[in-house]
């Protein structure tokens, strides 16, 4: 364990990469009285406006991470496309969490999941593809193919049945190394988001289900309606993964729930979508704890205020005309965010509303009609969102754990 002296404010706070991850972090700093710069290589990126220095270069551009390492005080990351050699670069001139050691591991899929085995924690069955060959893999037909970096969201994802489609499929990701993972039938998708300080303390949120439609999330629901042993096993597996890493900042870690068992998916170097939640809902906001984190300072409480949900409002959700927010809103007496992006990409994240409800049914509910009203006459969306709210009626009371510390 490594103490760190606590950095007050106005010390400025750094963030590499801009999107609205980026964003939600700065207006925390700010909230805490630090001053912030950012770096991204789109000058109009959503966190640009809310920073006090903007640097505008490549993730790996040596200049531009020389620029905002001599303005910073502190510099986290925004997401696991920053190459683990720009942290090491930044930890040169100041403070950097998380580290570069960690982010090694978590930014190509292949060594993320060898880690995994190594402490023990199961993932689905899988095989690294480096070359033509590998895909020659026994057992993991039917599958899907990622690339081994920069596959988050469905992106750089095929489904493949067999070798045949795992080679064309490989050829149009460039034959850049990939890992082929045997797909599972799926009864949740669980995601826990951490806080884990330089001395070894950690904070966890209650676990939150995320629903998906081709790839990209719906709906996030906390709790989580699942077994309360799935979600104890789920935050106790996070903390050992944040454990072992020696991890100083917000993690977070995506599971998936099949007949049972627990398999670990994706580990991120990061604050999570579904823990957008916790700005509204919890005590202390992700974004909040990742200042904390970076800054020395004592992490904050996670219990849910109350149930609640997101509805996710992906870029295909907003065709045309500006919805008529004020009366979706109405509606659902949800919150309405919108991160400043102009280009409504299908898969393209722009926003969510967050709902709070006595129930998460209800909640989940609510955040669903969000999506269906958005979706108007095709219905293929909001059909897709109510057998995602369906399946969430199986759940075991008595919740999952919150405001967990160590």
């Amino acid at each position: 364990m490594t103490p760190v002296i606590p950095l007050p404010a106005p010390a400025r706070l750094g963030i590499v990469g801009g999107g609205q991850l980026a964003r939600y972090f700065l207006d925390a700093a700010r909230s805490l009285g630090y001053r912030t710069a950012v770096l991204d290589p789109d000058s109009g990126s959503p966190a640009m406006p809310a920073a006090d220095e903007r640097v505008v270069g490549a993730f790996d551009d040596a200049g531009a991470l020389d620029r905002l390492a001599a303005c910073c005080d502190a510099i986290t990351v925004e997401f696991e496309s920053v190459p683990a050699g720009s942290i090491r670069r930044l930890a040169r001139r100041c403070r950097v969490a998380p580290s570069a050691e960690a982010f090694a591991v978590l930014e190509d899929r292949i060594r993320e999941k060898r880690f995994l085995r190594a402490i023990g924690l199961p993932t689905t069955f899988y095989g690294p593809v480096i070359a033509a060959e590998d895909l020659d893999r026994a057992g993991c037909y039917p599958g899907v193919l990622k690339l081994a970096r920069q596959s988050c969201d469905g992106k750089g994802q095929f489904r493949v049945d067999d070798a045949r489609q795992a080679l064309s499929a490989w050829r149009d990701l460039g034959q850049r190394p990939a890992l082929l993972e045997r797909r599972v039938a799926i009864d949740a998708e669980i995601a826990v988001v951490l806080a884990r300080s330089a001395d070894g303390h950690i904070v966890s949120y209650p676990p939150a289900q995320n629903r998906v439609w081709n790839g990209v999330p719906v709906l996030s629901l906390a709790p989580a309606p699942i077994p309360v042993g799935a979600g104890i096993e789920a935050d106790l597996s996070a903390r050992r993964i944040a454990q072992c890493l020696d991890y100083v900042g917000v993690l977070s870690v995506e599971f998936f729930l099949c007949a049972g068992k627990l398999l670990v998916n994706e580990v991120s170097p990061r604050t999570h979508a579904s823990g957008f939640l916790s700005v509204e809902a919890c005590e202390t906001s992700q974004f909040e704890q990742q200042v904390r984190a970076l800054c020395g300072l004592p992490l904050g409480y996670t219990a849910l205020r109350s149930p609640a949900a997101i509805a996710h409002v992906a870029g295909a959700l907003l065709r045309g005309a500006e919805p008529d927010w004020s009366e979706i809103l109405g509606d659902s007496g949800g919150t309405l965010h919108l991160y400043g992006k102009t280009q409504p990409r299908p898969r393209r994240r722009m926003g969510h509303v967050t709902v709070l409800a006595q129930s998460v049914e209800e909640a989940a509910a609510r955040a669903s009609g969000v999506l269906a009203r958005l979706n108007g006459p095709d219905a293929s969306f909001s059909r897709r969102a109510q057998l995602a709210i369906g399946s969430a009626r199986w759940r075991t009371r008595g919740g999952a754990p919150g405001n967990r510390h160590s």
